[in-house]
């Protein structure tokens, strides 16, 4: 309830905003400052993450080698008999020297706690973890039952379907040393990238991230955990309580309460975790709304504790704040647009006014849609070196991608959030099925082909 108020008070401020805005000054203009603070921004995460790069060039840190703490590596799996096997097996390869694997199988229906008991069988340092059937549902609560038999002094997350190098702890490992330091979050990157368009766009998000990411590394902000590959000190996990079995969102979530708590958060761009890209556009679109509402959630939640912080430094503070405009710009954008249009409906509409208001409109989306594609583009270059034509197709589908998929969620998630009655549904993201989703569709295929190889026969007859 405390959320749902909080978000109406927002959005009607918003509105009262822009109507008295409105007979006074021309929003168009507010709302393209509003990106003009966006791009000042960026390009400053942009100057700093160089400034950072040139600096570690110049006075490489040292490393120290002593600094190897035991790591407790938790894999959730729910249903993941396909991949789990897969997943435990490279994880083991990893060249670092104290670590253990706990595998929790979460109320699966399919194979997977057998998998999982033959592989704690066959190895010494995995650990299997088989919750009750009427256990709590959520990965948080998954990690905090596993956490009560976790040795580490570290605790590395995957999810099912994870792959790494062997350095990646090692890699991973310096990030977490100093004092102030609460978790470090790898870099991800979609394995399955060349499947399909779909798969193509995410692993191009990915990379936009991995560059908004670093540049929060770089300014001291608040960088975010990703769930996959995210390394916290037990002391900070310990600090905040766990994770929180009531969000749908435990990464974003945990973020947030370490920030508030103090604790600082690093990217490590070098370290990169693999996952299985989504194939099929309604899972995607369940997932992102699952991570959008967990998002948009957790800040109405700790709103009041992130103002009242004492702990919570002021880049992070200021980082989160520039963070959120992103939320902001859709919700400002259409309001805008529903306003204008109600107002000379209501005046009686002057078809040349109606005509600058369409126009106004597109121009703004337009400077939108060029931001997301500079800024997509920008990434492409940096962290991927696709070359320049490449980059440009890539960040234009991208761009196009993104604004479908995030723009129209987020006003549903408003929605959702005033109107509907808060769950618990995680949505779960299917894994290990793209190979046998195109065997099925060769496997069909083959069967048109051969009925159709019958039929000429027959007609040959």
């Amino acid at each position: 309830m405390r959320e749902r108020i909080l978000l109406f008070i927002i959005l009607s401020l918003l509105g009262v905003f822009l109507f008295i805005f409105q007979n006074y000054v021309n929003t168009v203009v507010g709302f393209l400052f509003l990106c003009a603070c966006m791009v000042t921004y960026g390009l400053y995460s942009i100057a700093a993450t160089k400034y950072q790069s040139r600096k570690l060039k110049k006075n490489p840190p040292v490393i120290n080698e002593n600094y190897r703490p035991f790591v407790s590596i938790m894999i959730p799996a729910h249903n993941e008999e396909h991949v789990i096997a897969n997943t435990v097996e490279n994880i083991l390869k990893m060249d670092y020297p104290n670590f253990e694997i706990i595998v929790i199988d979460d109320r699966s229906s399919d194979n997977t706690a057998n998998v999982i008991n033959e592989l704690s069988n066959k190895h010494e340092n995995v650990i299997s973890f088989i919750r009750d059937m009427d256990a709590f549902p959520g990965k948080s609560a998954v990690l905090n039952d596993a956490l009560k038999v976790a040795k580490g002094d570290a605790i590395l997350v995957f999810d099912a379907d994870a792959t790494v190098e062997p350095n990646f702890l090692n890699k991973l490992i310096p990030n977490l040393e100093p004092a102030d330091v609460g978790a470090v979050q790898a870099r991800k990157i979609i394995r399955n990238k060349d499947d399909n368009f779909l798969t193509k766009c995410q692993n191009n998000e990915y990379t936009m991230d991995t560059h908004l990411q670093a540049g929060r590394d770089a300014v001291k902000g608040a960088v975010e955990l990703r769930g996959n590959g995210e390394l916290i000190k037990r002391e900070a996990l310990e600090d905040i309580g766990g994770w929180n079995n009531y969000t749908i969102t435990d990464d974003l979530d945990m973020s947030t309460r370490l920030h508030i708590k103090g604790w600082d958060i690093r990217f490590c761009p070098d370290a990169c975790v693999y996952e299985e890209g989504i194939i099929y556009l309604f899972p995607l679109f369940r997932q992102r709304r699952r991570w959008l509402e967990g998002t948009i959630r957790r800040y109405l939640e700790y709103f009041g504790e992130a103002i009242r912080s004492k702990k919570m430094s002021l880049r992070a503070r200021l980082d989160m704040t520039i963070y959120i405009t992103q939320f902001i710009m859709p919700l400002w954008f259409m309001m805008e647009v529903v306003f204008r249009v109600i107002k000379l409906f209501a005046d009686k509409v002057d078809p040349y006014s109606l005509h600058n208001v369409l126009w106004s409109s597109l121009i703004v989306a337009s400077v939108v849609w060029f931001g997301f594609f500079l800024l997509i583009r920008y990434s492409l270059r940096r962290y991927d070196n696709i070359p320049r034509l490449k980059a440009l197709i890539e960040s234009f589908e991208t761009t196009v991608y993104f604004l479908i998929i995030w723009f129209p969620m987020e006003l549903f998630i408003c929605g959702k959030i005033l109107f509907c009655k808060k769950d618990m549904k995680w949505g779960k993201t299917a894994h290990g099925l793209v190979k046998e989703e195109k065997q099925r569709i060769i496997d069909e295929i083959n069967k048109k082909l051969q009925k159709l190889q019958d039929r000429l026969q027959e007609v040959l007859r």
